[in-house]
């Protein structure tokens, strides 16, 4: 009798010294947890954050074959934050030669070596457009251009007389920028250039008459 009320006790102390190490591993494991998931609202051991405050963004990163949690007031190079109505969180550029971006296809900074144009990424500028650092311009709007030049003189086929019509043009640049020329930078924009019609004189001198009737033939 007294043997097996002295193993009921036995029993009762292993169970109770059982269930005091399971708290004090609970109690550790969620001091791990807290100190990897400080910004986290909810977090788990394995995986880092879960649920982040209102205002940050879940960020998450592969690992191997899992993915870690971190909670961020705003998202890394090559990724944008989706706000939603349950979490915020930080989701990748599909260009992979996009540094920023607004959105999953509309890229805001390009990385070295990379245009932006129009939201994309390009080794070089499209036809039309010009490179000022790190971006494709359509415009001029950079500088201030100057005064235009004194029309050309009216010529067609390379002369200047022989037929009623012709073409003159005249171009400007950017306006000068008062610093001294070893310190002016090379022009934002490319020159600009008009061409007009216009009358010429109709009969040439003597000795050009060769010369027009040869350029009217061509």
């Amino acid at each position: 009798m007294h043997l097996q009320l002295f193993a009921i006790v036995i029993s009762l102390l292993c169970e109770v010294i059982r269930m005091g190490s399971g708290v004090v591993q609970k109690q550790s494991a969620h001091r791990e947890t807290s100190d990897d998931c400080r910004s986290c609202l909810e977090c788990s051991r394995d995986n880092g954050c879960v649920r982040c405050p209102e205002r940050l963004f879940l960020f998450l990163q592969r690992e191997g074959m899992s993915h870690h949690g971190t909670c961020l007031h705003a998202c890394p190079a090559g990724h944008y934050g989706q706000r939603g109505k349950d979490i915020n969180r930080c989701m990748k550029c599909r260009s992979s030669e996009c540094e920023h971006c607004f959105s999953r296809d509309f890229c805001t900074k390009c990385k070295p070596g990379f245009q932006l144009y129009k939201g994309k990424c390009l080794t070089r500028c499209p036809e039309g457009t010009f490179a000022h650092q790190t971006d494709c311009l359509e415009d001029c709007l950079l500088a201030p251009l100057g005064e235009w030049s004194d029309w050309s003189a009216c010529v067609r086929g390379g002369v200047n007389c022989g037929f009623r019509w012709g073409k003159q043009t005249r171009t400007r640049g950017a306006a000068p920028s008062g610093r001294l020329p070893e310190e002016q930078a090379a022009p934002l924009c490319p020159s600009h250039t008009e061409t007009q019609r216009c009358r010429m004189q109709k009969k040439c001198p003597t000795g050009e008459k060769a010369q027009t009737e040869g350029a009217s033939r061509s």
